[in-house]
């Protein structure tokens, strides 16, 4: 099947990962969910993720494993929300001025800029903009 926006696809089974309680979402690899895995991995939103062989061969799986605090019952996911904010019908692109806060620091915005995928806030420190890919909170 094909699917015209990778990203959302990714933020959706983690979402949907999320509201069903899972502990580990699969999905097709690529470099940039890669990358966003590692973001999210770094900055304390997921316990991990690793790129796997996939069904088919040739082809890989990327792996995330939805980060949980609290006990058996009362458990609750860290990712509480996740908003794609640049989508292929309309590139949402931000100067390093305007580079979004998201819940006044408490969340992230990942961004893709020509340093590589990174936050809002190590854009912000290196003085470079880009396109606004995601944010998470």
């Amino acid at each position: 099947m094909s699917v015209n926006d990778p990203i959302a696809d990714m933020l959706t089974r983690i979402r949907n990962g999320v509201m069903s309680s899972q502990s580990v979402v699969a999905m097709p690899h690529s470099t940039i969910k890669a990358e966003i895995a590692r973001i999210l991995k770094e900055e304390g939103f997921i316990e991990g993720y690793e790129v796997v062989e996939g069904d088919k061969p040739g082809m890989k799986a990327l792996r995330v494993k939805i980060k949980y605090v609290g006990e058996r019952r009362e458990r609750s996911a860290v990712i509480t929300g996740l908003e794609r904010i640049s989508r292929p019908g309309r590139r949402v692109y931000t100067q390093k001025q305007d580079i979004p806060w998201v819940l006044a620091g408490m969340g992230i915005a990942i961004l893709s800029t020509p340093k590589g995928v990174m936050t809002g806030q190590k854009a912000r420190q290196l003085g470079i903009g880009g396109e606004v890919l995601c944010k998470v909170w």
